[in-house]
Order: structure tokens, then sequence, then C-alpha cells
């Protein structure tokens, strides 16, 4: 197939599609189109809602797990892929090799169905008049960002209320893991979606008449073909509560949000009104009889010698690498004469070593003298301190280490990294001395990854320390222990808590980088959903490490005998690492009565029920789990949030009753928002809602 490029239509409204497919089996069973208003499949006129996972830190086994729970927040789903090939001049991650090699085929009505072969795949799906929700990532030295549900809602619906007709969620998160949903996020936007194809006959019909409402409140309503309405009802005020008339009828809008309104009367969703429980998660370590027992190898600080090459001057890091290792060994020799005062005066010489990132280890003499590291926003970094150095020749050696390729950014491929110098001594008789043209020898790699230490075969070619000769804090450090998998299928994790930086490995496989000892910098407070999101604005973890625990893919694990090997570059305590289970610690439920759920509305609608029906409120713990016991319940003015709740000045002393009896013992329950579940009003004419906590075990 051809690349077919369709002309940019002047009209702010229009669709730009491009598809390009390269060495493709293509195989379609529906008839795509577009128009200035929306994509058009089978001739009918959609909304679509997709989500990208993008290299998700999950085995191939698992993959279409992780799709299933993704996806169901639509009907229709649709699937954006930008994938690359070795073909396209890039490395396929694990996402586009495990897209290349299976087939992408979700059994939906109305739905584009692409069958991929295994040869080199370059797909590239773009829409404009689309809108692309970006969920921050971690980074090392950074804080944990947050987006919460409510501004992720409150984005999705104001676009399309200005007529937007694709929403990509760009790196779903709506999944802690395959098996624990990321609440309330996942619910809440599941909630909208259906919302949303409530209204899509009418979305997608013609253009929205805004109505004022107020100073920042607006209506816009889109018609139905058939007769009849669907409206978003908008309050843009940021502190205040709005009370709105629109047809004859008054609503009451929290600041910052919109109500879904599918026949321009009942209201079925507000982004600001979470209806789905949110959750407490624990780590929970995993009992090992006598616990991990390690072995530890020390990797030499390099010298020239065998896979060395000497040149004159300081080599670029990635093109000298070619990405076979993370690290890449500069040495060279300094010559000290007897003569140097500083060998009488003990003032040691400065070192400053300027490198594009991004982090170093320098060794003098086969000892660790310093460590030095960038940013992900500033990878450039500078070493400059004082080193011991003796009479006669002293050996350099400096291990830079890339912390992956740079992969987006204007003009990424001309990013440098490793040492580029100057390297420079201050301090000598001479007073300054610039190694930085000498000749230096170069080491791609460490010793114990060309002899593959990681892997099973190759961790017994060489002799282990055990017990007592296990050290800690020791840099360029191989250890490695066994252990056998767990039973259950609960996630699972490493805590790496206790060591520097490094890498792991689980029966060959490579879990990642560690670095726990780099703690995340940044601005950590209260957060709210109201008002334009940044990604500074919601985050966590400020002075603790910006990643401590990694995900064990069950599917890597055997039930007995699983090597885990660790490389620690800076020295850590393998004693501290341990294996723990993800598991849901509480859930908790916060909803206002009268709140609208589109469960309520379509029993309403389809004349089941001819009376106003009060919301409920569900509770869930994880699988295998039930709820041990009731933490917190209250029905009046509960403040604070999950896991932190306090009774208001509104209590209904009862709110207790119905959770117990209800859901202790059970794995799930539900309860409805009514006064005479919880003994009665307990003060009338004030807006009450629910809070409540369970404990999950």
């Amino acid at each position: 197939m051809a690349l077919k490029k369709i002309p940019m239509s002047n009209d702010n409204a229009s669709v730009v599609f491009l598809v390009f497919l390269a060495s493709l089996v293509c195989s379609v069973t529906a008839s795509v189109s577009y128009d200035s208003k929306a994509i058009t499949i089978n001739g009918q006129r959609r909304i679509l809602i997709s989500g990208s996972i993008h290299y998700p830190r999950s085995s191939p086994e698992v993959f279409s797990l992780i799709l299933t729970p993704a996806m169901v927040s639509t009907a229709t789903t649709f699937l954006q892929t930008k994938l690359t090939s070795q073909r396209c001049g890039l490395k396929l991650g694990l996402a586009g090799k495990l897209l290349v090699s299976s087939t992408i085929n979700f059994h939906h009505p109305h739905e584009l169905q692409v069958h991929k072969n295994i040869h080199g795949v370059c797909l590239l799906i773009t829409l404009f008049h689309s809108l692309i929700l970006h969920n921050r990532f971690t980074q090392f030295g950074g804080p944990v960002p947050h987006r919460p549900a409510e501004d992720m809602a409150f984005s999705v619906a104001r676009f399309i209320q200005k007529g937007g007709s694709f929403i990509n969620y760009y790196m779903v998160s709506c999944l802690w893991n395959i098996r624990l949903l990321r609440q309330p996020k996942w619910g809440h936007l599941k909630d909208l979606h259906r919302a949303i194809k409530l209204c899509e006959p009418a979305l997608v019909s013609g253009d929205a008449t805004v109505i004022p409402l107020g100073n920042y409140q607006e209506a816009h309503v889109f018609s139905y073909k058939a007769g009849g309405c669907a409206a978003f009802l908008a309050n843009y005020h940021q502190r205040s509560f709005a009370k709105v008339s629109f047809r004859n009828m008054h609503y009451n809008l929290p600041p910052w949000s919109i109500s879904i309104l599918p026949d321009c009367k009942n209201t079925v969703y507000n982004t600001a009104r979470v209806g789905a429980q949110s959750a407490t998660i624990k780590m929970t370590p995993v009992p090992m009889h006598g616990g991990l027992s390690w072995q530890t190898y020390n990797e030499e600080p390099s010298s020239s010698g065998d896979n060395t090459f000497t040149m004159v001057g300081l080599l670029e890091q990635i093109n000298t690498t070619r990405d076979v290792s993370d690290y890449l060994w500069y040495m060279t020799d300094v010559h000290i004469d007897p003569s140097e005062g500083f060998l009488k005066s003990g003032k040691y010489p400065v070192l400053t070593v300027l490198s594009a990132g991004h982090a170093l280890h320098v060794f003098i003499n086969g000892q660790l003298s310093g460590t030095a590291y960038g940013s992900l926003d500033f990878p450039k970094l500078t070493f400059s301190q004082g080193v011991s150095l003796r009479a006669g020749v002293n050996k350099i050696s400096l291990l830079s280490i890339a912390v992956g390729l740079p992969n987006v950014g204007p003009h990424f491929e001309t990013w440098n990294a490793g040492i580029l110098g100057p390297v420079t001594l201050n301090g000598l008789n001479e007073g300054r001395r610039d190694l930085s043209w000498q000749k230096w020898s170069y080491k791609i790699g460490l010793h114990g990854e060309a002899l593959s230490l990681h892997s099973i075969s190759g961790s017994s070619s060489v002799e282990w320390a055990e017990g007592s000769l296990v050290a800690q804090k020791q840099p360029l450090s191989w250890y490695k222990t066994t252990f056998n998998a767990p039973a259950g299928n609960s996630p699972l994790a490493l805590d790496m808590g206790s060591m520097g930086k490094g890498q792991i490995w689980i029966n060959g496989q490579h879990v990642g980088r560690h670095w726990p000892a780099y703690k995340a910098s940044g601005t950590c407070g209260e957060c709210t959903y109201i008002g334009t999101y940044n990604e500074n604005k919601c985050s966590t973890n400020c002075g603790e490490a910006s990643q401590r625990w990694y995900h064990v893919p069950q599917s890597w694990l055997k039930p007995t005998g699983n090597l885990l090997v660790v490389f620690e570059e800076w020295g850590g305590d393998p004693n501290g690492v341990s294996l723990v289970r993800r598991e849901v610690d509480s859930v908790c439920t916060d909803i206002y009565e009268w709140q609208p759920t589109l469960m309520n509305y379509q029993m309403q609608a389809s004349g089941k029920v001819n009376k106003p029906l009060r919301p409920k409120a569900h509770l869930s713990c994880g699988p295998g789990q039930k709820i041990r016991s009731i933490k917190f319940a209250s029905f009046g003015t509960p403040e604070g949030v999950c896991g932190s709740y306090n009774q208001g000045s509104c209590h209904a002393f009862h709110s207790y009753d119905a959770f117990n009896n209800l859901c202790v013992g059970q794995n799930s329950c539900s309860v409805t928002v009514a006064p005479e579940m919880f003994g009665g009003d307990p003060c009338p004419s004030v807006m009450k809602k629910l809070a409540a906590e369970a404990i999950c075990s």
C-alpha cells in the first residue's frame, strides 16, 4: 500500500489521517473514511477513544492481559500505534517487538482490524482534530508525578464539547499491574467514556450551539438528527460552585467541572464527582525461609589490556559503545614527580572532569574517589574534588555511564554522552595540567558483562565469595542468589531500597536499572484537580528514591531455583533486598448523595423505575482478598482523603452499621447512599456525602 497524503483543509475542523504501511500484511474488515467532523466507519461517524501502551514494563506473555482492562472503557476501541523497526533505523523496544510478531484483533463492532506479519514494519497513524493526554514519566532524581482523575476527565470532556472526536491516552496508566486497576482513575474515566458514547449520535451530527450560563459557565448543546439534544454544562470558575439554569431546570456545578446530559435534561456524569473507589497499596515481603543467601564477585577497575584500544583525546560515548553497554572506561596515566609540593603539604590536587552525562565514577589507582551524575533535564555533569595521588605513575580510571539513549526532542541524534572534557589537574607545581589531549585507553563494557554473569550459564564461569565475605557498600560488585517462586499470582516486585545504582536480572532477563540512591528533589505538596494542569502540579516522593520497587513478571519465574543477579556500581547492602507482593491495603469511597450515575439514568430511561434513584457506594478488594474491617465510615460532612478521613460537623452515628453488615467478610459490596441506611438524616437541608474506608486482607 502506497503512502496516501490527504491535503489539509483550511477548516479548523478538518481531519488529517495519514497511514504509512511498509512491508505490512494488512486486512481491513471495515470501510474507513473521514470528513470534517469525525472518522467514519462503515459510513457512520464515530467518537474514537484509544490508549497507547508504549514500551510497557511487562513481558510479552501478559501484554494481551494488559490491553483487555485498558480498553474496556469504551464500546468501540481504537489502537494508535507508533512503531519503529530496524528498517526504520531504530531498535524495536518491547512493545514494538511484540506488536510486529502478533496480531491486534479486538472483537468489537465497526472496528478496524490490522494484522501484522513478523517482518520489519513502519507504522504511523496520526490524527489531527484529536486529543492526546500524556501521563508524565518518572525520572531518576525527580518526584513521582500524578494527574488527578478529575483533571483528566475535565480535559477530555472539554475537548469533546468543543467538537473533538478522537482521544488517545498516551502511556495508559489505569493499571497498577495486570491484576490491580489504578483506581479511581480507571473507574472515573470508564464512566466518562460511557457517558460520551451515550451522546455520540448527537456529538457527530454537527457543531454545538454555545449558550452562556454565567460569567464562567456555558452550555454546549448538540442536536440529534431524530430530534432532541445532548448538552455539556461547564463551570470554569476555580473556587466557587455554580447554580445555573438550563432549559427551565437548575443544575449545581462544582468548580472546574463539566456535567454531561445525554438528553439535555438528566445529568449522568460530572467530571469532579468521582463515583469510583480509590485504594491504598501496600508492599508485603514474601516469606523466605532463611532469607536470600547472597554471593558476590568484585569487578576490578579496568586497566589497559585485552579488549582495550588507545586514542589521543576523548571520545564521545554513544558512538564508541554503539549501545553494546551502558559503560565505557576512560583510562590514562598521570606521572607525579616526587618534588610535588602537595606530597608534603597533604593538600590534594583537584581533578576536574566535564562530562556530557549521564553518570561518572572516578577511580584513582583502583580506589573509588568519587561520583557525579546529571539529571534528565540537565544531563551534563562536572566532577571536581581533591584526589589522592602518589609519587610516580598513577592510574586514573573514569567509568562513564549512559542511563538510556535519547529518543525524543529536537535533533536528539546529535545529543552526546560521555567525557568530552576538559579533564584537568589543579594544584601541581606547574599549576594546571590538561589531561584532555594525552593518550587515553578505552574499554567498552564491564568484565562481568563480557562473562555474561547475569545469565544462568555465565554466572558459573567465575568463583563467587559467600557468607562473611559478601562485602557491603563495595563499588563495582556483582551479587547473585536464588529463590523459589511464591505461591499465588499476586503482582511481585523487588524492593531495592538498600542498594545504590546498577542493574538487575532474573533468570537472565533484564529487570531494569536501579538507582534508589538518587533521591527525588522538587516540590511536593497538596494536590488539587482544579486549574490548568502542569507536570509539577501533583508530585510525591520528594526526598525519597524516585523508584524503589521493580516489577517482577510472573512469566519469568520457575517454580524453584530462580537466579537473581544484581550489579551494584556505588555500593549497597544486598541483605536489604527482598521480594514483595503488591496488594490492596484498603479501599475507599467518597460519594455525594444524589450524585448522578450512568446506571441510574439508564434504569430510569428504560422505564424500569419511575422515581429518582440514590447512588451506591461500591467497595472491592483485590483478587483473593476480603474486607476485614471498616476503618472509617461517615454519612454527613466528612473531611480528608482516603487513608486520612475525619468526621465533620455533621455525622450519622450509625454510619458504620451498613458497612459492617453488608461488607465485612466479602470481597466486594455496595451500600446505597441514603439517610435511612445510616439511621436517618443527620443534618437536613445540608448537602451530604458518604466517605468510608475498608481494610482488605
